[in-house]
């Protein structure tokens, strides 16, 4: 969900291969070409929670580029609680390296942000590192722990010091949730869901006003991004809030490894996906990049099945499939381009029922596997 996909062509027709559930960390079937086929570890690479206590890691993103603070191959993890535990409430961005390495990239303080942030800090699964070294996270934050104190918060942007050094906010970001990015040269779109959009005011009940907004930001070779637009280009997303999850809407976005930037036709082939995790369906949004008005809420990509409150989400370059993590459960699913469940791992069996609550963002690394973050134990793991 969390990288710039410059990517090969989508893949041509997969046989739909539909698995059996699986007792343990062991694949649960496999096609030919499916990318969890080969794994079949869970290995804890280590600790989420910084010196400050700060707990709930929810948002991850690999750098891709060394620079200032930012090296390569590591993975930025943003929190959601402080040390109370209470949601909607942590402050900082910690950096683990592949060995488990932990530092800290950015504590940040809500008295001192460069600009509004309405409510403060809590920060989400929306999280990315651009290729210029500029990091954005968002906040969807709380004053007490529960959703009747959420406010409508706003995005972040850090350098590559862990500097915060300006805020995205307004009417169209509202509970900002989770974010994918796309760069060309001078430019990036970010793609973020909201979850806030009446769901306060309907104390527990569904209202379908969730919400993906483009932002268009200019990104100058020596000053920080300038925003150009925000773009609604999905609407009516169920969302409600929730005691222990604090809100439900959509979450996971992905854009499709169609095409490269440098393509002239890659503005009308990507396309973004969006886990409506109240609906339990993946759903496409088509023309992403261009588009000047809501798709709504797309067409349903995959559901049912393995799905189960699908959360975390991300399109992997070399094939078109997607991998996604349940929030109701442990399991993590793989889609293929055509929208068939090809296979699907138990990756944590915590709790009861197993797994539920502890999965939220992933990111594939083909050299290693996947990584996820593990709410229950607050670590990183891999899936290898």
């Amino acid at each position: 969900m969390k990288t710039l996909l410059m990517a090969m062509p989508r893949c041509g027709s997969l046989i739909a291969a539909f698995l059996a559930i699986c007792t343990g960390v062991a694949t649960a079937g496999t096609v030919d070409d499916s990318i969890l086929q080969g794994l079949k570890t869970v290995k804890v690479i280590g600790s989420t929670v910084p010196g400050n206590g700060d707990v709930n890691p929810y948002g991850m993103a690999q750098v891709t580029h060394t620079v200032g603070n930012l090296k390569s191959g590591h993975i930025l993890i943003s929190n959601f609680n402080n040390s109370t535990n209470a949601q909607g409430t942590g402050t900082t961005i910690v950096d683990l390296a592949p060995d488990g390495t932990q530092s800290l990239f950015a504590a940040l303080d809500a008295a001192s942000l460069p600009g509004p942030c309405p409510g403060g800090l809590g920060l989400t699964t929306a999280l990315v590192v651009l290729n210029e070294g500029w990091v954005i996270v968002g906040s969807l934050p709380t004053s007490d722990g529960t959703s009747a104190t959420a406010q409508a918060g706003c995005l972040i942007v850090l350098d590559s010091m862990g500097k915060a050094v300006e805020t995205i906010y307004g009417s169209l970001i509202n509970g900002p949730w989770d974010m994918t990015a796309f760069e060309g040269p001078g430019q990036a779109k970010l793609f973020i869901t909201n979850v806030l959009n009446g769901t306060v005011a309907a104390n527990g009940k569904v209202v379908h006003e969730g919400t993906v907004v483009r932002v268009d930001l200019a990104i100058p070779s020596t000053q920080m991004p300038l925003l150009e637009s925000l773009t609604v280009i999905g609407s009516g997303f169920a969302e409600r809030t929730d005691p222990a999850a604090l809100v439900l809407g959509p979450t996971g976005v992905a854009l499709s490894a169609v095409c490269s930037a440098d393509d002239a036709g890659c503005a009308r082939e990507l396309e973004l996906y969006v886990a409506d995790t109240l609906n339990n369906r993946i759903t496409v949004i088509t023309r992403p990049l261009e588009r000047v008005r809501s798709d709504g809420t797309g067409m349903t990509f995959s559901s049912g099945g393995s799905l189960n409150a699908p959360l975390g989400l991300i399109a992997v370059a070399s094939d078109g499939h997607l991998l996604t993590v349940n929030g109701a459960d442990g399991f993590i699913t793989e889609i293929n381009a055509e929208g068939q469940q090809v296979a699907k791992i138990l990756i944590d069996n915590t709790g009861s029922p197993p797994g539920a609550g502890a999965l939220f963002d992933l990111v594939f690394d083909p050299t290693r596997g996947v990584y996820f973050v593990d709410d229950a134990s607050n670590t990183m793991n891999l899936l290898h």
